[in-house]
């Protein structure tokens, strides 16, 4: 959903096994040797393979860890932490309160990671018809965990019309924001227009007075 890299600090490593501290460097060094080939030479110019020499690992490698060139970009380790997120927040908060407390945490620790690759990310998704495509298909998946996650809430079924209305109704407003901040220059503060587009799932379109 957001800035795509391991939910785990530099800290957490000691404690994981070798073989898991090895997949996560992996990992992001065929994030790290992608967004440098884009910021050189564009998207549609930086090859897996370019990826896999830049990342000094084989192309096959590559493919393990990412299905697709855009998965690189797009692969968001946020997504299940938010869900594990929301279903710790207090059973007496509002959904809406919790849902602002979870995103604006996932926001905040976004920008601070590395705030340009966050904006690399949200361009290419606007700019770049495969990464968008792509970003759409990945938006399902992140449904499914809201829907689990709205489910255990409000004691509706997963799969009822009124748990994937809501849920879907919010991933729309994610995309779109990424969508806005992206086409206006990343002018504003991203959690900013996050809270704009809560105000407008909570309380409707505002009233044009003029």
């Amino acid at each position: 959903m957001t800035a795509a890299r391991s939910p785990l600090s530099p800290t957490d490593l000691p404690r994981l096994g070798l073989r898991e501290r090895k997949k996560i460097k992996t990992r992001e060094a065929i994030r790290a040797a992608t967004y440098a080939l884009i910021r050189e030479q564009g998207y549609d110019a930086t090859t897996v393979e370019q990826i896999a020499e830049r990342a000094e690992v084989s192309p096959s490698t590559v493919f393990r860890y990412f299905p697709t060139k855009e998965d690189i970009v797009l692969t968001d380790e946020y997504d299940p932490l938010i869900a594990e997120e929301l279903r710790a927040r207090p059973a007496d908060e509002s959904w809406m309160d919790s849902l602002r407390h979870v995103l604006h945490k996932a926001i905040d620790a976004n920008l601070s990671e590395d705030p340009e690759v966050l904006r690399l990310r949200t361009h290419l998704g606007a700019q770049v018809p495969a990464v968008r495509s792509r970003m759409f298909e990945s938006m399902s998946e992140t449904g499914r965990l809201l829907r689990e996650a709205l489910a255990e809430r409000s004691g509706l079924a997963a799969d009822s019309l009124e748990i994937r209305v809501y849920a879907m109704s919010l991933i729309g407003s994610l995309m779109e924001v990424s969508m806005y901040w992206a086409e206006n220059d990343f002018e504003g503060e991203l959690r900013d227009l996050m809270d704009r587009a809560l105000d407008v799932l909570e309380h409707g379109l505002p009233h044009d007075n003029h």
